[in-house]
């Protein structure tokens, strides 16, 4: 009775590892990926239609980006350390300062971003490039802001105790949706910070 008693003071959601949360995540990245994939899709249709010539004379450059990049992908690490002490049976309020931190992390990110934005000399209307350039790195930076915000919630409910060894879903599902918005941020960057300077787009 008192194991039933400890679980039902927590929040109800499901124990198993492939909860019904887990399969609705899984549903969300693939159809989000989905999107990302059209946008790429137009992307290097447009360069394969219009060539070099449509590139602008300012490329993104890595003065921003690559330290941005560095950020976003420590914050998956910074994530998976988390959910790895929790299901170790460590406390959640631990789990939640490693939560908090990565969504931090993705405040950062957000404000180098706009940071580079602000800098580029090309804007959404100055030419097909431009369009998607903002179109897609601004796409992503809305799921970025979206994965703040789930961590940030998922670190609050840690640091309540309503998670803990056995009961760790939540946090493994947020934790797919972090890593999946660093996964894409890695394509965009090898598409408009590589391939350009390499004759690929």
């Amino acid at each position: 009775m008192t194991d039933v008693s400890q679980r039902l003071d927590l929040p109800v959601g499901s124990i198993g590892r492939h909860a019904n949360g887990w399969w609705g995540m899984m549903m969300l990245v693939v159809t989000e990926g989905a999107l990302f994939v059209y946008l790429l899709f137009a992307y290097y249709y447009a360069a394969v239609q219009h060539g070099h010539d449509w590139l602008p004379e300012d490329l993104p450059d890595f003065r921003l980006s690559l330290p941005d990049t560095i950020i976003l992908l420590l914050s998956s690490l910074v994530v998976w350390r988390g959910e790895s002490l929790l299901k170790q049976g460590r406390r959640g309020g631990v789990t939640a300062i490693y939560l908090a931190v990565a969504a931090l992390m993705g405040i950062v990110f957000i404000a180098v971003q706009a940071l580079e934005w602000a800098t580029k000399k090309f804007t959404p209307f100055s030419s097909s490039y431009g369009s998607l350039y903002y179109t897609i790195t601004g796409f992503h930076m809305m799921h970025v802001a979206a994965g703040v915000l789930i961590l940030a919630t998922l670190s609050l409910w840690c640091a309540l105790g309503y998670f803990n060894r056995i009961r760790s879903a939540p946090v493994s599902i947020g934790a797919i949706y972090w890593h999946f918005v660093d996964a894409v941020w890695l394509v965009l960057f090898l598409t408009f910070y590589i391939t350009p300077r390499l004759g690929l787009g």
